[in-house]
């Protein structure tokens, strides 16, 4: 199929890394504002089928060791196509371009960060081109109902600025749809395998309020991809019986979860960090992380470039919170997510966050409850966890009721506060893999410093710290 091609493309080369020192190029990343990939429906008149665009320099233009914008738009016509699948179509260029041997693709929508191997490049991958071909043979062979496709590779600033604005709006338009529909009124959930290749005991749960973590797959991005595709990497879920609607368990997504991750994970709570949380792969737009000191959450988006407020980098508690793991008060979100009502549920919601970006605070200002917006913090307001007990104090914060009511910290009694529970909390050592069932941890206090990452791509994954 790939003959032409002068590089190996299949499923073998997913999962790869290309490092700093290794690679040719990179494109899109931490360092590039504007970059996305889009997929268009359009009337089959409007497209040139097996039509590969390049705007601006192409591969081979490129200096080595730099980095360059990118946008990735896929123009999509057939007679079963229909806008739905605009979403679940475009997430299958993160897995398509993984399957290109020497070709990195991390994230999706307009956070994309891929990368170009030296090796790759000296063998002949010097186009777009080859590149565009490789996607739609993807695409034609594995969702025949596309039947017309033309791809246009954007490295140049200017045309992809227009380009770029008119993606976000799109994007925010699918995500507006699910927002009025709850999870109490659909019988089935959906599930997306999409990562396991990076993270095999990731199960990802995708309602209509709680978006996938990635951001880029909705309620009803997951009902069509299912539809089209029952055996793909998108599923559907029975929801079953729900066991807590406060914390967000059901027996479907139980035995669900069970199943995909091969019994690793067998309990899962849509709404909350604590307990058994939704597992995180990596691709995770956010993270909601705990803050003992103060008994309050804060939210770090994968583009803040600075440290956060209790002197981690994303990139650092990234490395904590992905490969699939459930990790008490590390918490992989979308964005879209922050937007649900269900956000955080059981632990508080947003009157349990206490710190987070100016950017994203601002994005989120009209879903965040006017009662605690002012009260919550921003890199501009504080810097060090010390700095944030005084603000929220001054402010008044909500959370800090939860401090008079717990003003010892080990509690009534003298014993050491929980910090830690979890399901299944496995350690390895002397040879041995031992697994602490429905673990609780304690301490008489905590102690958090920063490390450095121990690879590039923070738990190995998608981090967004450039190397």
């Amino acid at each position: 199929m790939f003959e032409h091609i002068p590089v190996e493309v299949g499923l073998v080369h997913e999962g790869e890394r290309v490092r700093k020192n290794d690679m040719q190029i990179e494109l899109g990343g931490p360092a590039e504002k504007e970059k996305f990939e889009i997929v268009r429906v359009r009337p089959a008149d409007q497209i040139t089928d097996g039509a590969i665009t390049i705007i601006g320099p192409d591969l081979s233009s490129m200096e080595e060791g730099k980095h360059y914008p990118l946008g990735i738009l896929v123009e999509i016509a057939g007679a079963k196509v229909e806008p739905d699948l605009e979403g679940v179509v475009e997430r299958r260029i993160h897995e398509y371009c993984n399957y290109i041997e020497g070709f990195m693709h991390l994230n999706q929508r307009y956070d994309i960060w891929m990368r170009l191997s030296k090796k790759s490049y000296k063998k002949g991958l010097t186009s777009f081109r080859l590149v565009g071909e490789v996607m739609q043979e993807l695409f034609r062979n594995e969702l025949p109902i596309i039947e017309k496709i033309q791809i246009s590779f954007i490295t140049d600033s200017g045309a992809i600025h227009p380009l770029y604005e008119d993606a976000m709006r799109t994007y925010e338009t699918r995500d507006a749809r699910a927002r009025g529909l709850s999870d109490e009124e659909v019988d089935t959930f959906y599930g997306c395998a999409l990562c396991q290749s990076f993270a095999p005991t990731h199960v990802c749960v995708i309602t209509p309020q709680r978006y996938a973590n990635c951001g880029a797959i909705s309620w009803f991005d997951g009902r069509a991809a299912a539809g089209i595709d029952p055996k793909g990497p998108i599923f559907a879920i029975d929801k079953g019986q729900c066991i807590d609607p406060e914390r967000g368990e059901y027996t479907g997504i139980n035995e669900s979860a069970k199943k995909r991750s091969m019994g690793e994970v067998n309990r899962v709570y849509l709404y909350s960090a604590f307990g058994y949380p939704h597992t995180s792969c990596g691709c995770f737009e956010g993270i909601a992380f705990y803050i003992p000191e103060v008994d309050g959450f804060g939210l770090v988006l994968r583009g803040f470039r600075d440290v956060t407020v209790n002197g981690l980098a994303f990139s650092t508690m990234a490395d904590s919170t992905a490969g699939g793991r459930q990790i008490d008060g590390f918490h992989g979100i979308s964005i879209e997510y922050m937007r649900s009502t269900k956000f955080m549920h059981a632990d508080g919601g947003w009157e349990r966050v206490v710190w987070m970006p100016h950017e994203i605070k601002e994005r989120l200002k009209d879903y965040i409850p006017s009662s605690v917006y002012q009260s919550i913090a921003t890199e501009k307001d504080v810097g060090t966890i010390e700095e944030l007990r005084v603000f929220l104090k001054d402010h008044r914060h909500p959370v800090t009721a939860r401090w008079d009511a717990e003003a010892k910290p080990t509690g009534a009694t003298g014993s050491p506060i929980s910090v830690f529970s979890g399901g299944d909390i496995p350690i390895t050592a002397g040879g041995f893999r031992i697994i602490l069932k429905n673990a609780k941890i304690t301490a008489e206090k905590v102690i958090i410093q920063p490390i450095k990452p121990a690879s590039p791509q923070g738990g190995g994954h998608h981090d967004g710290k450039k190397q």
